[in-house]
């Protein structure tokens, strides 16, 4: 295919309207749990998928899967667990069955922050998705979002 073909150029359109439409929502998420609750959406999302976890087989995530949950890198992911362990929302501990693995769990802190924080973050994002949904360009993004089936998380 030829670079001026319309098929790509219109892929091309709808990528760069997907990662603005991304870009303005975590923006505007990051201010209100930023301004509101001292949490980065890099931090909410992490303490989120902890909090998901559970205590039969598998339940407990690898860092590796900690990361690819929260699209970070490893080392990434691993700073960022030692923050919020600093800050005391979480904790480390090691795998009972393979001593080199280490598991990650929310305190009580952190769960009753990522509970205060929740709302926080579902009314900026209905905000952030609301002011996109003016712009011709990534109303159908917006609909297709809200069209997805609400899916029981897993990890």
């Amino acid at each position: 295919m030829a670079a001026t073909d319309p098929a790509l150029t219109a892929l091309a359109q709808g990528w760069c309207a997907l990662s603005l439409l991304h870009g303005r929502i975590e923006a505007h998420v990051e201010r209100a749990l930023q301004s509101k609750h001292d949490l980065s959406v890099r931090e909410y999302s992490l303490l989120d998928v902890l909090s998901r976890q559970h205590s039969g087989p598998g339940g407990h995530l690898q860092m590796k899967q900690v990361a690819d949950a929260v699209v970070l890198s490893q080392s990434a992911t691993t700073r960022l667990v030692s923050r919020l362990e600093d800050r005391g929302l979480l904790t480390r501990y090691l795998c009972v069955t393979d001593r080199r693995g280490i598991y990650t769990d929310v305190t009580e802190a952190g769960l009753e922050l990522l509970a205060a924080a929740r709302p926080t973050n579902d009314t900026a994002l209905r905000e952030a998705l609301d002011e996109a949904a003016k712009n011709p360009e990534l109303t159908p993004l917006v609909r297709a979002l809200e069209a997805l089936p609400v899916a029981q998380t897993s990890v």
